[in-house]
């Protein structure tokens, strides 16, 4: 018999079970990878929209359009103002672009606490098709305004609106899809290298968008409304919510159980066969994050951890029952600042890049793909530290207590040349993506699968928008600020970005001091 080929052996190397997760985790990266790359689009095409240009010659360009409209009719997009595009080519053109960027974030922000709810009621697969194809149609439509030469900001504000609300359907369902296949061995390095869906969409989207920025701006935003729509289409072909839609069957890698306070774990080990008779602790705070690794079924001579009845006919879990579990509120408030310093980084940096390296629109553009490459870097380094040190909460505001002094010498060594802008553009994606990446997967994982929550499979989708809308405040509030203090110069920009980061650091102190008190009990009880 003739040996098996090389590439043969690897692919029978591992089980049906195995291909299905790795499926399912490569499917789930591009899906929302697609919604940041629709996202993208505005950061990039903001130095279009308005072009620096002087007095005069801004006088001379708004007669010559008269004369130009009294001689022949528009048979094409026209944009003859060479500040930019009406009516973004104004000295106000800061506030009003910044009304794009909170337009989109507040409702991002509203809608997701609806999302969740409402998502974890409704057949993932459809509902996050519905949300893919109306989140196209809303991205192409605010490019539509180029072709039809649309100069309403009402227009490009209630696309941004529609858009905002309808991309909320894309987090809750991916992270509730990733958390029903995926139990907590390695968790946060696996989620942390998944995660990185963020910034491959961020460069993705920003390569795309700056391909046409100055050419045609309005196919930066019809390409990735195109995408993000054939994305939907084979969300709804290939998806699968959960593992026992295909009758997998996984057996819980160890008989442990293990134990949490803030976010540090014990494990005592137990035989399988009393794996329910466990003492409560009588502290809700040291009751673990997570439910055992593998939880999607288990063998019938074991005890069943996430049975067919806890998927389907436990009832959600409400709003302020979310709400009561030990860790929700404080990482919820923390992300809000964290996610106010990512969301002014990936809305404004490029039109920073423009104004401070004095580069056009898509060399900025495309500059700026650095701090999302820095960012991948920083959610795996991320997850790789809070499994080694299995402290979520100190991991976090250890990378936030690094970030502020970074983002401090972003602003002054990124004046001094292309070279040091861009070694900082790595350093402080890292560390600014960092905790925004383990807090948006592993910890809202961790908290959506909580001991107390007794398998209910259901609640992650609700725990999963609560953390990620309070996030998206800080989201809305962040570019917003920006557009506002930005006149004033870009230093007060920053100096709000690092007292940003310090509140995020803030809201941390209790669990962190929770998990180095659980760190020396649990180094105290080995001693004895």
């Amino acid at each position: 018999m003739a040996q098996l080929p090389p590439g043969i052996r690897f692919i029978t190397s591992f089980s049906r079970d195995q291909w299905y997760r790795a499926f399912i985790f490569s499917l789930t990266f591009l899906l929302y990878a697609s919604f940041h790359l629709s996202r993208k689009p505005i950061s990039i095409v903001k130095g279009e929209l308005h072009k620096h240009c002087s007095a005069s010659h801004e006088v001379e360009v708004n007669s010559y359009k008269e004369y130009a409209a009294q001689i022949q009719p528009v048979k094409k997009p026209s944009n003859i103002s060479q500040c930019g595009w009406e009516p973004f080519d104004k000295n106000n053109y800061k506030q009003l672009l910044g009304a794009l960027d909170y337009s989109f974030l507040c409702a991002y922000a509203i809608g997701m606490y609806l999302s969740g709810i409402i998502g974890e009621r409704l057949p993932i697969r459809y509902y996050l098709t519905v949300g893919m194809l109306a989140s196209g149609l809303f991205t192409a439509m605010f490019g539509l305004g180029y072709f039809y030469n649309i100069h309403n900001l009402w227009f490009y504000i209630m696309a941004q609106i529609a858009n905002g609300l309808v991309q909320t359907t894309g987090w809750p369902s991916v992270v509730t899809c990733i958390g029903n296949w995926f139990g907590k061995g390695r968790r946060g390095l696996i989620m942390g290298i998944w995660n990185s869906h963020t910034s491959v969409g961020n460069i993705l989207g920003s390569l795309i968008a700056a391909y046409w920025v100055s050419t045609c701006w309005g196919l930066s935003f019809v390409m990735p409304g195109v995408i993000i729509a054939v994305m939907g289409i084979v969300c709804f072909l290939f998806l699968i919510e959960h593992p026992k839609d295909i009758s997998c069957s996984c057996t819980p890698s160890s008989s442990s159980k293990t134990f949490l306070n803030g976010t540090s774990q014990f494990r005592v080990q137990m035989p399988i066969l009393n794996a329910k008779e466990t003492n409560k602790p009588q502290d809700p705070e040291m009751q673990h994050l997570l439910i055992d690794s593998e939880n999607c079924s288990v063998s019938l001579n074991s005890s069943t951890v996430v049975t067919g009845e806890g998927r389907h006919g436990t009832s959600a879990i409400s709003f302020l029952g979310a709400l009561r579990i030990p860790g929700v509120i404080e990482f919820s408030l923390c992300l809000l600042f964290a996610k106010l310093v990512s969301y002014t980084f990936l809305f404004w940096l490029p039109l920073y890049i423009t104004n401070v390296e004095h580069l056009d629109a898509r060399r900025a553009g495309d500059l700026s793909t650095l701090f999302d490459v820095g960012g991948i870097f920083g959610g795996i380094l991320a997850g790789l530290i809070s499994d080694r040190l299995e402290k979520r909460a100190s991991t976090c505001g250890m990378m936030l207590l690094l970030a502020a002094p970074t983002l401090y010498m972003f602003s002054a060594v990124s004046k001094m040349g292309l070279e040091a802008t861009v070694v900082m553009l790595l350093i402080s994606g890292a560390l600014v993506n960092g905790p925004y990446a383990l807090i948006t997967t592993a910890v809202s994982a961790d908290l959506g699968t909580h001991k107390s929550l007794k398998g209910n499979a259901r609640a992650l989708s609700t725990v999963t928008a609560i953390i990620d809308g309070t996030g998206s405040v800080g989201a809305a509030l962040g570019p917003l600020l920006a557009g506002l203090i930005s006149p004033s110069g870009w230093n007060n920009v920053f100096y709000m970005l690092m007292v940003a980061d310090a509140c995020a650091l803030l809201f941390l102190l209790r669990l962190i001091q929770k998990e180095l008190r659980c760190n020396t009990d649990h180094t105290l009880f080995k001693e004895h």
